[in-house]
């Protein structure tokens, strides 16, 4: 392993993301072959390309980054195109005035929209938005007054640009892909850090999402708009290039078009949306012989690429390049230690965590019985019990996951009771999981980092689009240090599907610990670990709590807690049986009846 003290540059390889080799060589072949090559119905062609790149570009956000499929995309896109029409043609604004115009239409659309469709899981959200784009087709078609009905609008003006006309042809050829360039840098900086590692973890889980404090909800109506806005940008552009608006903009067929553009291209990539636009707006010439039968084209062609090659044409490409291209050293960042929690809470006696009279039933199953007890700073407490007493659903109940029926929960004082799960993340709560949850397709670090960035506030649009390198980079630092401090630094650049049981245990905690917890939530945190593993993570557990970090620790394995626990509690059908010192909780009668009978005490 090779470690560079100042790190340089994005958070993740150009080259590897986004902007990349095959798409610096399409643009030069483009360019060649415009210029030099293509006649007027070409040039045209191209310029349509250009167009649904910037239309695909945006549609990325919400039907790649977020995961969500949406089809009000052709909507979006209809709404840009036709109030550039109506503003255009019917009263003579410029450019200037209408190109932000479409925009802002598009975005408040989809705003209105995303408020109630959001809320939706998978295939209604698709049926959702699918709804919403027929209602903008009816109103495109019945509204004659204002979109002319099926006839559409004519007559839309060329762009004029600080008083200079931009020319047909080659000249708006120029500006559209200049267009493209702009919103395609725009996406990738947007996408090549922190940003779009934390859409990539909350399109993954969205529980681990919100373990690391991430606002799921934000990170999608933001996507949502950002497809909007795109999808405006490229309606107006639409209307200029082609002089008249319709309402074919938003049939299915042209929203069919948009989605097989971003999945053969590639859903994530921005040469993706550039390649998938030039290809498929190009197919209907390559198979003019096809006629009326081209939408069962573009359906092969969506289900081949489905099935044999999700991550698109540029996907495949990068794979195939990464293949032949020789070994990289691993270049890691220098490590910093975060600074030690207070081992104090908000006042003096108070204590970190108070349970009091929580309560929680599963259809008439109650899972979480009048359960009480604090935890003070500093405190290593054990939650034992049998399978299905309540252990997991309580550490849901403290972490926000679930909400109790009766009962309160505090933190250093505060009440988490109305408090969603990410925002109790922010405070200082953090927690591993019973099943292991790590983002497999991301590498050790990565993992990691999305987690510190969350907690340094990168995580968000407007740190995507200032860029804060500098911080981005002491976030990459700060994790690495994370991993050091779970002896697994090493494989820091390793993926996590590849790494053994035992180290993606310690990762886990290793993220945890980058939201710089004042309460530690450990679920099972020694499952699957040998001995030897067991006793250097209670080793690594006692020096988190020597410096200043409470933990709770539920665990089924009496051979790694015993000598771990300061206290314990033992839960039994939702109910505290008993609760003190290890010693006591563990030979305590109805303890030993309930739950270690029932195993091998002998550690």
């Amino acid at each position: 392993m090779q470690t560079l003290s100042k790190p340089k540059g994005h958070f993740w390889s150009v080259a590897t993301r986004g902007l990349n080799p095959f798409l610096l060589a399409g643009s030069a072949i483009l360019v060649i072959y415009a210029i030099g090559f293509a006649n007027g119905y070409s040039i045209r062609i191209l310029t349509l390309s250009g167009v649904f790149a910037i239309l695909v570009l945006g549609y990325q956000f919400i039907f790649g980054h977020a995961g969500a499929l949406s089809l009000a995309q052709g909507a979006l896109f209809g709404l840009g195109a036709y109030a550039t029409g109506i503003l255009g043609a019917q009263y003579e604004l410029g450019f200037a005035f209408t190109f932000p115009i479409s925009i802002a239409v598009s975005m408040i659309v989809a705003a209105i929209v995303a408020i109630p469709v959001l809320r939706l899981e998978t295939h209604y959200f698709a049926l959702a938005t699918l709804g919403i784009s027929q209602i903008c087709l009816m109103v495109a078609v019945n509204w004659i007054d204002l979109t002319g009905g099926s006839n559409g609008i004519a007559s839309i003006p060329s762009i004029v640009v600080f008083g200079f006309a931009v020319p047909r042809g080659i000249g708006l050829l120029s500006f559209i892909w200049l267009a493209v360039i702009l919103f395609g840098v725009i996406s990738w900086r947007l996408m090549n850090g922190i940003y779009g590692r934390a859409f990539e973890v909350a399109r993954a889980n969205d529980a681990v999402a919100s373990a690391i404090g991430l606002n799921t909800s934000r990170l999608r109506f933001t996507a949502f708009l950002l497809s909007a806005l795109y999808a405006g940008a490229a309606g107006a552009f639409y209307a200029h290039t082609i002089r008249v608006v319709s309402p074919d903009a938003m049939e299915l067929p042209f929203m069919v078009t948009c989605m097989t553009m971003a999945v053969v291209g590639g859903r994530y990539r921005v040469a993706g949306a550039i390649l998938g636009a030039l290809l498929l707006i190009h197919l209907p010439e390559w198979f003019r012989f096809l006629e009326r039968y081209n939408m069962i084209a573009y359906g092969l062609v969506l289900l081949f690429m489905v099935v044999l090659a999700p991550s698109g044409i540029v996907g495949l490409l990068e794979k195939a390049v990464a293949r032949l291209r020789p070994p990289q050293p691993d270049l890691l960042p220098s490590p910093i230690q975060l600074p030690a929690t207070e081992a104090a809470s908000a006042s003096p006696g108070q204590p970190v965590l108070a349970v009091e009279n929580l309560s929680l039933s599963f259809g008439g199953v109650k899972a979480v019985n009048d359960v009480s007890f604090t935890i003070q700073a500093g405190e290593i407490v054990g939650l034992i019990g049998p399978n299905g007493s309540g252990k997991t659903t309580l550490i849901n109940l403290i972490s926000g996951f679930y909400k109790p029926a009766t009962g309160s929960i505090r933190h250093n004082g505060m009440s988490l009771a109305r408090l969603q799960a990410f925002r109790i993340a922010q405070l200082g709560i953090a927690r591993t999981f019973q099943n292991l949850n790590l983002i497999d397709e991301m590498n050790a670090i990565e993992n990691v980092a999305v987690a510190r960035g969350a907690k340094r506030k990168l995580a968000d649009l407007g740190s995507a689009l200032l860029g804060r390198a500098a911080e981005t980079a002491m976030a990459r630092q700060e994790a690495m240090g994370c991993l050091v401090r779970l002896g697994v630094g090493e494989l820091a650049n390793t993926k996590c599907g590849d790494l053994a049981y035992g180290v993606r245990r310690k990762v886990e905690i290793a993220r945890a610990l980058a939201l710089e917890p004042s309460l530690l939530l450990l679920d099972e945190p020694a499952a699957g670990l040998n001995p030897r593993e067991q006793d250097e993570l209670r080793e690594r557990v006692r020096s988190l709590a020597a410096e200043g970090v409470t933990i709770l620790v539920v665990e089924h394995n009496m051979r790694f807690l015993r000598p771990l626990a300061d206290r314990m509690i033992c839960l039994d059908q939702g109910s505290i049986l008993a609760s003190g010192l290890p010693e006591a909780v563990c030979s305590h009668p109805k303890v030993v009846e309930a739950y270690l009978g029932l195993e091998d005490t002998a550690a």
